[in-house]
């Protein structure tokens, strides 16, 4: 038996492979199109196929633009400016510039990506700080109201992704003070409101300190040091509950150790000793399986003054180059199963901040979510 398609089904089927910024320019072509453009239902295919296909993926960076030595051998670099980009995802060309959507200068951080939106807010986070949920490839924002829970926290932590049990995009703040106080509040993009997180296990209910973190499947994860331990804190913005999962006792510093998603599975890379390989570095990888981490086998990599970021939507890691002598690093790719390093091109942005130094290098891919600011 044969089916065949109607004209409607053919017309969807094939302007879900056109990337946003064409049918955003369809939108004017007639109502009809339009009107099936701006349907939620359409909305969703698009970004189905995209997420599946890997289609209309870019790698969205914080870089310099440009660079040039100064001959002041006093002051050796230049004051030099910072851009928000998208750069392709085979290539690594530049995609396009990234301009704060508010129309101000100041320069903002991004804290989480899924389905085409992004979250930005402040670079250092304040209990203040205001949050935009900002989609570039419609340029559409929705900025979320003032917590209606006044409370002063010293240290603010923000994630921000899709949780497809609920069909809705959270923000998830988590906040904490020099007394141990700790809460959580839930932005929810459907009900555009924050909620007060009133249950907070014990074993939160001491003195540690926060690192990196990471959002999927719905579920914020922290790297969170207590004491001479590391473990791994999550919340999950559906069911609202927290879990701790103790890291493997191999990672016993800060440096050289964040969490990312590899394969669909959470996972912890690690680089601090050497390796036994001359002229190699290695990675120490596990992965959370079933409430348990299994260690792989390490990445191992040529030695050339690399530092792991994170891992793209190709489990690929992601890794800096650190150029010394004139500043900046190159952002790079490095291949599990071949060891081969990929170099980009980009020069990433290193923002300093304190003794600590942030460099800022994440998947995007494109979506009409927010084209109709629903």
């Amino acid at each position: 038996m044969t089916f065949k398609l109607g004209k409607k089904e053919i017309l969807i089927d094939i302007l879900a492979r056109l990337p946003a910024k064409s049918l955003v320019r369809f939108l004017c072509t007639c109502k009809s199109w339009s009107d099936l453009i701006g349907r939620s239902s359409f909305v969703s295919t698009h970004i189905n196929r995209n997420v599946s296909k890997h289609a209309h993926v870019y790698l969205l960076c914080l870089h310099h633009p440009t660079f040039e030595r100064q001959n002041d051998n006093d002051d050796p670099f230049v004051e030099e400016e910072l851009q928000w980009s998208l750069f392709s995802n085979e290539t690594f060309e530049q995609f396009s510039k990234l301009s704060n959507p508010l129309g101000s200068t100041e320069h903002y951080g991004i804290y989480g990506s899924s389905n085409g939106l992004v979250c930005i807010s402040d670079e250092i986070l304040n209990y203040d700080s205001p949050i935009h949920i900002w989609n570039p490839s419609v340029r559409k924002f929705r900025t979320p109201p003032i917590s209606p829970n006044n409370i002063k926290f010293v240290y603010v932590a923000l994630q921000f992704g899709f949780h497809c049990g609920v069909n809705d995009y959270k923000a998830v703040r988590m906040m904490r003070t020099n007394k141990d106080t700790f809460a959580v509040e839930v932005y929810s993009l459907r009900t555009d409101s924050w909620k007060m997180i009133e249950t907070i296990p014990p074993w939160l209910k001491c003195t540690w300190q926060h690192h990196t973190g990471t959002f999927f499947n719905g579920v914020a994860y922290h790297i969170i040091e207590k004491g001479p331990l590391f473990s791994i804190m999550s919340f999950d913005s559906g069911s609202e509950e927290l879990e701790e999962f103790i890291a493997p006792d191999a990672i016993c510093n800060s440096r050289g150790l964040c969490i990312d998603v590899y394969k669909e599975q959470i996972c912890l890379l690690f680089t601090f000793y050497d390796c036994e390989e001359e002229g190699m570095e290695k990675t120490d990888f596990w992965v959370l399986q079933k409430n348990r981490w299994k260690q792989l086998y390490p990445f191992i990599y040529p030695l050339m003054a690399y530092r792991t970021m994170g891992i793209s939507i190709d489990d690929e890691l992601l890794m800096q180059r650190r150029d010394f002598i004139e500043g900046g690093a190159e952002l790079c790719l490095c291949n599990y199963e071949s060891k081969q390093v990929l170099e980009t091109g980009i020069r990433l942005a290193i923002m300093p901040y304190g003794k600590i130094e942030f460099l800022f290098s994440i998947t995007y891919i494109e979506s009409l979510v927010l084209l109709n600011n629903c």
